[in-house]
C-alpha cells in the first residue's frame, strides 16, 4: 500500500504539474465536447471552481482533520498531492477552447510573451531546487511511517527565490497564466479566475503559517512581499512554502 501511494504521488503529483506547465504550448483541451461558446466557458469556470475548492480547502486543518478516518497523518500529504494532481489534469484534459480570439500577440510583443513564460519555469525549477530537503508530496513522511519512526518537524529556512517572495511557485503560475500570445475568451476566464484564487488562496495559506510557526513566520512575512519582488533580497531566516 506504501509503496503504490507513492508511485501513485510521483506520477500523479509531477505528471499534473507538467500538464500545466504546458499550457503555452497547447496540451490543453485534449477531449473536445463540442460545447457552445458560452457553454464551454461556463464548463471551464466550473472546472476551475472545483480545483480551487480541492486544493484551497483540503490542505486546511479541520478537513485533514476529518480526513483521518480515510488516511492517517503520515498519508495526508501524499493523498493532498494526488487528489490535486489528478483535479489539475482533469482541468487540463477537460478544458474546452473558445474559437473567439481577444488577443494575438505579434513580433516583439510575442518574444516577450515567450521569454515571460520560460522565466515562469525557470522559477518554478529555480523552486524546486531551494525546497530540495523539503517532504513536499509526503514520501518521507510514509517512509519514516513504515520504519516506525517520527516525521521531524519542517525546517524553518529561506533561501533561493523565497528570499524575493514568500510564494515564488504562486508568481511563476501567474507569469506561466499571463504569457499566453494568444489570448481566446477562454484564457482571458483562465487568467482572470486563476489569479484571482492565487492571490486568495495565499492569504489563506498566509493564515495557517502564522498559525503554525508564530512570531518567526511574522517577522518574516513583514520582510519579504507575498508575490511582487519590489525590493532586495532578505537575508531573514523564515518558512519555505509553495
Amino acid at each position: 500500500m506504501a509503496i503504490l501511494t507513492m508511485a501513485l504521488t510521483l506520477i500523479i503529483g509531477v505528471g499534473s504539474l507538467l500538464l500545466f506547465i504546458g499550457f503555452p504550448i497547447g496540451l490543453w483541451g485534449a477531449v473536445p465536447m463540442r460545447l457552445s461558446e458560452s457553454k464551454a466557458l461556463w464548463w471551464d469556470a466550473l472546472l476551475s471552481l472545483v480545483f480551487f475548492a480541492q486544493h484551497s480547502g483540503m490542505i486546511r486543518r479541520p478537513v485533514r482533520e476529518h480526513l483521518s478516518w480515510i488516511a492517517p497523518p503520515s498519508y495526508q500529504r501524499a493523498l493532498y498531492s494526488i487528489a490535486s494532481g489528478v483535479t489539475l489534469a482533469g482541468v487540463v484534459i477537460l478544458w474546452q477552447p473558445s474559437t473567439s480570439h481577444i488577443l494575438v500577440l505579434e513580433a516583439i510583443l510575442r518574444w516577450l510573451a515567450y521569454a515571460l513564460a520560460a522565466s515562469a519555469v525557470a522559477l518554478f525549477l529555480w523552486g524546486a531546487v531551494s525546497l530540495a530537503g523539503l517532504d513536499m508530496l509526503g514520501l518521507a513522511a510514509i517512509r519514516a511511517h513504515r520504519c516506525g519512526a517520527t516525521e521531524p518537524a519542517p525546517p524553518f529556512i529561506v533561501r533561493g527565490p523565497y528570499r524575493w517572495v514568500r510564494h515564488p511557485w504562486y508568481l511563476g503560475a501567474i507569469m506561466l497564466l499571463w504569457s499566453a500570445t494568444d489570448v481566446s475568451a477562454d484564457r482571458l476566464l483562465l487568467n482572470v479566475l486563476w489569479t484571482a484564487w492565487i492571490y486568495f488562496g495565499a492569504h489563506l495559506e498566509e493564515r495557517d503559517l502564522r498559525r503554525e510557526f508564530g512570531a518567526a513566520y511574522e517577522s518574516y512575512r513583514q520582510q519579504v512581499p507575498m508575490l511582487i519582488p519590489w525590493h532586495r533580497p532578505t537575508g531573514a531566516a523564515g518558512h519555505v512554502s509553495a
